[in-house]
């Protein structure tokens, strides 16, 4: 029986690759280690957690004694490293943060695999997921490719871009089987809602005001999270050691643009007259730093190891509003207290 970390696994991303392989491979023992912050959430994974071949153990990847002590207890075949501050917004304010998680967490994770599999490298793998905003930004043309320079632009990106060079130094220097994808903005359910899409589902639901930065002209390639981790199954079982996948999902939409989509879907679901939901768009001061486009060409990934997206935006995106508005308890749990805080320093209007 294979035994695999999966860190972050009760986060948006993370939680979907759990579940996948927990479900897809029942002779696989799936770990999940998880801080628990406002961005992790259990109840992502109630239909999973009683499964025999899963178990979660909370814990900080920052603390450098208990990851060691964590390898040296369970001896994992591979590592899934998904645990990381993500939002953009939250490392302009705190960039330190976000260096001790996504940095510091990262190489407290390569230390420890190191030290249990240097005598055997081959037999395991070091799969680090990042995101398409280490490359910087776009113009109007052009593709993210594997090959593209790393420009990053924010406290975040630079951090991710801090830890994906950390770990191909571990498989260039040591020799570790490390493998690395980078993915375009996800969207689908269990989403804590201080991202786009699900804020905005919240906040027309509420009636509430949806924050747009600028004038709502940044454009994002947006993948479904399923759909993710199905590529991240295809690369974790499929890719020669020390690869990078891009992952995207040939969804380009400007911000102001994809409201508008969700707004009609949102009009009709909730039996509001056509155009209602649009009038709660509201322009705020934008991002410091905000990037223009984003825009992945996956294709290195279709052609070598056949993944393809399975959805069309649309399609995707009416799926994912039918979650939330099925799922009321748990978009209540996860905006009560500090959320309602961090959305007042946020998003006041300016």
């Amino acid at each position: 029986m294979k035994k695999i970390l999966i860190t972050g696994g009760a986060g948006f991303i993370g939680s979907h690759v759990v579940r996948l392989f927990v479900t897809k491979y029942p002779n696989y023992q799936i770990i999940n280690v998880d801080k628990l912050t406002y961005a992790g959430n259990l109840a992502n994974l109630k239909d999973i957690e009683n499964k025999p071949n899963y178990s979660f153990i909370k814990g900080d990847i920052v603390d450098a004694a208990f990851i060691s002590e964590l390898f040296s207890i369970h001896t994992f075949d591979s590592v899934i490293h998904l645990a990381a501050e993500s939002h953009v917004d939250r490392s302009i304010s705190n960039p330190l943060e976000f260096v001790m998680t996504n940095v510091i967490g990262t190489v407290n994770l390569l230390n420890a695999a190191k030290n249990e599999w240097k005598d055997n490298f081959s037999a395991h793998r070091f799969y680090h997921v990042s995101t398409d905003e280490v490359y910087g930004t776009l113009g109007e043309t052009g593709l993210f490719t594997e090959t593209t320079a790393y420009d990053p632009h924010s406290p975040y990106s630079a951090s991710k871009a801090s830890s994906d060079h950390f770990v191909r130094a571990y498989h260039d220097t040591y020799g570790m089987d490390a493998v690395i994808s980078n993915c375009s903005n996800n969207y689908g359910s269990h989403h804590f809602p201080e991202k786009l899409i699900p804020l905005s589902i919240l906040n027309i639901k509420n009636n509430k005001s949806i924050p747009i930065y600028g004038k709502g002209e940044n454009i994002r390639d947006w993948l479904y999270v399923e759909d993710h981790a199905r590529a991240i199954d295809v690369i974790f079982h499929n890719a020669k050691t020390g690869a990078t996948f891009n992952i995207g999902g040939h969804n380009e939409w400007t911000n102001i643009d994809l409201i508008h989509l969700l707004c009609k879907i949102m009009d009709k679901k909730l039996n509001r007259a056509d155009g209602e939901s649009a009038k709660l768009i509201t322009f705020v001061k934008d991002r410091a730093g905000h990037d223009l486009r984003y825009a992945i060409d996956s294709s290195k990934l279709q052609n070598e190891l056949g993944w393809v997206p399975s959805l069309q935006f649309e399609e995707g995106l009416e799926k994912t509003v039918d979650w939330y508005l099925s799922n009321e308890d748990w978009l209540n749990n996860v905006t009560s207290g500090d959320y309602q805080k961090y959305y007042e320093v946020q998003y006041t209007k300016r």
